[in-house]
């Protein structure tokens, strides 16, 4: 239930005038009988058991790839650089972290791109 309120709030009604694509896994909230998948959304599945294509997971390695050997004297500090590598992240650099092949495939297929 969490997932489709986060489909509706989040994408469809701040995103109301562009075809918003939301990559998901093969969870079980994710095709639930019960999911109501608004008009201008369409989810992307991936490809089951290969959680290193959700594009986050290379968001995420590229974010710690500066914080490996970084150390903090407070949690201050790691959030003030967690903070600065969030803001150094423009479209072009998250496009260029995320676009898997069969992502833009299916942007393709959909004459979003």
């Amino acid at each position: 239930m969490k997932f489709c309120v986060y489909i509706q709030r989040f994408w469809s009604k701040a995103y109301p005038e562009s075809l918003n694509i939301v990559q998901v896994d093969n969870g079980r909230f994710h095709k639930g009988d019960d999911l109501v998948v608004p008009q201008n959304i369409v989810l992307l599945f991936q490809p089951p058991y290969c959680p290193e294509l959700n594009p986050i997971e290379r968001l995420w390695q590229h974010l710690k790839a500066d914080l490996k050997w970084a150390t903090f004297k407070t949690l201050e500090q790691l959030q003030t650089k967690i903070d600065q590598l969030l803001r150094d992240l423009t479209p072009q650099v998250i496009a260029s972290i995320t676009g898997y092949p069969f992502i833009l495939d299916a942007l393709s297929a959909l004459n979003t791109v």
